[in-house]
């Protein structure tokens, strides 16, 4: 076997989550990932001399989101409706309980991968994305950025400070803990579920806004709704519909 063929695979938790922090859809992540072993291993068949295969794959990683980036953002100007990140769903059952540090990390990871966090990546353009989530998230060094984004090192800084300012003022200027986040999420869910309007309302905050991704096709909400009342009027009766369509799927007849 080849040298650096062995054990590689190990990178592939991380370059996932480089390519989907980067692009907000789990599916293109995976593809680039794909990609960029291909890549890495059809160099190597050719002979070429690979110093560091993290660096290797993370430069073919990051590269190709940051293309990926700018084409997605061209084809979302005819997109139908609004676009949204796609949620991934996090394991954490894998923390030991005593590990408070691993728990810590976790937390702050899961944090990263929130659809709060990449609405506001978002905001910043692809490079500027890229050298925040290296350094801040990956903690990446400022040389190995720079190589990567094809950047000086200065600007790699600069494009780092102005990504967290932005990034700040975009935050809410106050943040409930993990624990209460959870105990709201599941007092709105029992609520949806019970079709209760009244403890609905309670967990919205009285200019919730809600946005809707089709996919792209029609029908859709062209824009953003508004007010604690439309909010939760609509998404009952959503919740309405799919009772109404599953109950009629189980009265089918065989």
């Amino acid at each position: 076997m080849s040298p650096g063929t062995d054990d590689v695979q190990h990178l592939r938790p991380l370059l996932f989550s480089i390519a989907y922090r980067m692009l907000g859809s789990v599916g293109d992540a995976e593809d680039i990932v794909q990609e960029a072993f291909v890549r890495y291993y059809r160099a190597l068949s050719d002979g070429t001399n690979i110093q560091s295969t993290k660096a290797f794959l993370s430069a073919v990683t990051t590269r190709r989101s940051i293309d990926q980036l700018r084409s997605a953002r061209m084809r979302r100007e005819t997109y139908v409706g609004q676009w949204l990140p796609e949620p991934l769903l996090t394991d954490r059952t894998a923390v030991d309980p005593a590990d408070t540090a691993q728990q810590a990390d976790t937390a702050q990871q899961a944090d990263t991968v929130s659809m709060a966090f990449l609405l506001v990546l978002e905001r910043l353009g692809p490079v500027e994305r890229a050298v925040f989530l290296l350094h801040d998230v990956f903690d990446y060094r400022y040389d190995d950025i720079a190589e990567i984004v094809g950047k000086s090192q200065g600007n790699c800084r600069q494009l780092a400070v102005r990504a967290r300012r932005r990034i700040v003022d975009d935050r809410p200027r106050f943040e409930t803990s993990r624990g209460r986040r959870e105990e709201l999420a599941d007092r709105f869910l029992a609520a949806m579920v019970d079709g209760d309007l009244d403890a609905l309302v309670a967990t919205l905050a009285a200019d919730v806004v809600v946005v809707g991704d089709s996919g792209g096709v029609s029908p859709s909400w062209p824009r953003p709704i508004l007010g604690v009342d439309k909010v939760s009027r609509l998404l009952l009766r959503r919740t309405e519909m799919r009772t109404a369509i599953h109950h009629r799927h189980i009265a089918l007849p065989a």
